[in-house]
């Protein structure tokens, strides 16, 4: 059986090592921990908001594929057909206006007004003063302004690929410089926060180009999110393209450290990058904390690769060895609560990674104040989150 103790000191030796390349991939069990919700019920709620018609038809998009993969092909018929013509009885028009009500709908589900936003403040205060040689980067799959609303609540400076406040254009080689690098331009203190399926606030401007917004965008435009479909033309796929280049890279730089939390493995994509990036950098680790039950594909990689380690409530693949945890006998409560490992929470988590560091300095009693209650006014169990 494996200590819960023994890897949660574990981890924490790993967290202190400053000069390591520490990044996160985060997926919608982080948005669900706050209140948001997972991927289950955001296309419930797109379905709920849509008029009949536009949600038989997105229904039956929707048969043997998730809600991204039917925007993606609504897309392409909007891009291909065209006003005579239909495609799954859709007219250019009639794809394209569908395409705004999804987003729409996606936007108004995804509000920044999360019912609880504990789990992302002690996440960004643990990115605040980790103090790494290199930069800290966080991956996300989400499309909500979680992370990026929790970064400026305690005044983090963070870099999400774009300059600029009212319409941000995307700069491809700020993004492409190597972390450590002579050619990065930005310094290592500035987190780095990349969304690999697109935002809530990006948006495409009259030149087909991607803008990212102050703010989320409005109802009548149609928002950037995940268009994977290879026939868009270039100018549409650009920081997607990139992005995930970024990403791959990440995995590849020397003795990293990834973090992967409310993310389900269900992105063929991002899981092969992650496989081949463990099997080829045996020095890197790569630890996946799941909140539900391994699924077989990890289980199995995880097995033959001692350098992805799979961790759930009831049990843990560590070293190639699969087995359940060993109850402790006098265990703190961030580290095991109602009978399991309570870190697969990604509340649990980010508490945990934010009474990892030292404590914030300086006279600035607000951000003090506001750690303080999310660390100890979270609840641990309750609202839990579900990878995504």
């Amino acid at each position: 059986m494996h200590d819960p103790l023994r890897f949660a000191s574990s981890l924490g030796s790993k967290l202190a090592t400053r000069s390591r390349h520490v990044c996160a991939l985060l997926g919608a069990g982080v948005g669900r921990a706050c209140g948001l919700p997972d991927v289950k019920e955001l296309q419930q709620h797109v379905l709920d908001g849509l008029e009949d018609q536009n949600r038989q038809t997105l229904e039956r998009q929707l048969a043997n594929h998730n809600l991204e993969d039917a925007l993606s092909r609504i897309r392409r018929i909007s891009a291909v057909a065209s006003a005579q013509d239909s495609v799954d009885g859709l007219t250019g028009p009639q794809a394209k206006n569908l395409d705004r009500a999804i987003c729409r709908l996606i936007v108004k589900s995804l509000g920044v007004n999360a019912e609880n936003q504990d789990a992302v403040i002690c996440l960004a205060a643990w990115a605040a003063r980790a103090n790494y040689h290199y930069p800290i980067e966080l991956f996300t799959v989400n499309y909500d302004l979680l992370l990026e609303n929790a970064l400026e609540q305690m005044r983090v400076p963070y870099f999400d690929g774009f300059v600029g406040n009212l319409q941000g254009s995307f700069h491809t080689e700020l993004v492409e410089a190597s972390p450590g690098s002579d050619s990065e331009a930005m310094p290592s203190f500035f987190v780095r926060l990349w969304k690999l399926h697109g935002s809530v606030n990006w948006a495409w401007n009259a030149k087909s180009q991607i803008v990212r917004h102050g703010h989320a965008v409005p109802e009548d435009e149609a928002a950037a999110i995940y268009p994977s479909d290879t026939k868009y033309e270039e100018s549409r796929r650009v920081p997607f393209l990139v992005l995930q280049d970024r990403f791959r890279r990440a995995l590849h730089q020397p003795e990293t450290l990834m973090l992967i939390s409310g993310y389900s493995f269900g992105d063929d994509h991002l899981n092969e990058l992650i496989f081949d990036a463990a099997a080829r950098r045996q020095r890197s680790e790569f630890l996946a904390f799941l909140y539900d039950d391994i699924p077989d594909a990890l289980a199995q990689r995880a097995k033959i690769t001692p350098n992805i380690q799979v961790i759930s409530g009831h049990e843990a693949i560590l070293g190639g060895i699969r087995a359940e945890w060993n109850e402790p006998k006098d265990a703190s409560l961030n580290i095991w609560a109602d009978g399991k490992f309570a870190l697969p929470d990604f509340e649990c988590l980010a508490r945990h990674l934010a009474q990892s560091t030292a404590q914030l300095t300086g006279n600035d009693s607000d951000l003090n104040e506001l750690l303080k209650k999310a660390i100890a006014g979270g609840k641990t169990q309750a609202n839990g989150a579900v990878d995504g």
